[in-house]
Order: C-alpha cells, then structure tokens, then sequence
C-alpha cells in the first residue's frame, strides 16, 4: 500500500515547487478635478484581483486617498507586461 503515500508524497512535493503567488499589475487611467488633471498608471494588485473588474475595486480606494478618481483599467498583466509601460507611466509607475 506504498501508493498513496507515494501519490501524496509527490502531490505535497509539486505544491510547494508551485509559486507562493502570482505577480499582478494593472494599466489604468485615473484624473483629478479644479484643475483638470489626467495621469496614466501601473500599479501592483493581488493576484486575487488579477483581472480588469477586481483589480478596478482595489485601486479605486487607494488612488481616492491621494484625491485622484479611477477612470477605468486598462489591462492586467504579468511582470513581462512592466518593462513595455515604465516610460508611459513615468512617476505614475508602481506608486499606487
């Protein structure tokens, strides 16, 4: 009955070469108002909300604290995604 221990063994074994959690970032456009001001952004959120809709209620919050409202998300998108969007971003990058 060395089978299922063996099975197990090798289940436990290939969840932890797995990766503790994926990386996720979000492409998103956000303004403020008096005076109009428009700024194009990247910004980690959780693997959780890897996706446009779940990652839009992460960064609403955050970005209303520095008084900017969330327009909409782009895309979401892997780290290969980051180096394409740093020079779009500019100071916008990974700040919120």
């Amino acid at each position: 009955m060395k089978t299922p221990a063996l099975i197990f063994a090798a289940a436990f074994a290939a969840a932890l070469a797995a990766p503790a959690s994926a990386e996720c970032y979000a492409d998103y456009k956000a303004k403020q108002d008096d005076p109009l001001r428009l700024h194009y952004g990247v910004a980690q959120v959780s693997d959780a909300n890897c996706s446009p809709g779940a990652a839009q209620g992460e960064l609403k919050p955050r970005l209303a604290q520095a008084g900017w409202t969330l327009l909409n998300v782009l895309a979401t998108f892997g780290p290969e995604g980051l180096g394409e969007r740093q020079a779009s971003a500019g100071e916008f990058f990974l700040r919120y």
